[in-house]
């Protein structure tokens, strides 16, 4: 099978002509009257039209409330929709914080409890490693004096 050979790409170096552009409120110097470029003097730059708003969704069950000293209207979903939710986060915020409390108390008690469970354990093994060095130093003063 023949070796396929590639040849090396040639990068195209990108260019930029820049435009000129006048800005919008050039005038001619004192003195000078017409011209291509003439242009009675511009009014001052007008605030941009507020783009309109999409419409509203109607939905069933949604009201309306119109906040006051401004234009908005807020949607403001059905009773019982709202009594759910609010229940909802009323009870899940009672159980993280009952839970909190409840973890903290309990670590309160049983950290002594660990504790003292850990240095027992600790004295334990610590006393069962010394009887195995000692039977091991034991064993190894034998067998050197010989």
């Amino acid at each position: 099978m023949p070796v396929p050979t590639l040849e090396i790409p040639i990068p195209q170096i990108p260019s930029y002509k820049p435009l000129v552009a006048p800005p919008n409120t050039l005038r001619a110097p004192p003195g000078v009257k017409g011209g291509v470029n003439s242009q009675e003097e511009a009014p001052p730059p007008s605030k941009p039209p507020t783009p309109p708003l999409p419409p509203k969704p109607v939905l069933p069950g949604m009201r309306e409330i119109q906040i006051p000293f401004t234009e908005v209207e807020v949607p403001l979903p059905a009773p019982d929709v709202l009594i759910t939710a609010g229940t909802t986060a009323t009870v899940s915020v009672a159980a993280t914080l009952t839970a909190t409390a409840m973890f903290k108390k309990l670590v309160s008690v049983f950290k002594p409890i660990i504790k003292q469970l850990w240095n027992r354990l600790a004295k334990k093994k610590q006393s069962s490693d010394f009887s195995y060095l000692s039977g091991r130093l034991e064993y190894l003063r034998r067998h050197t004096r010989d």
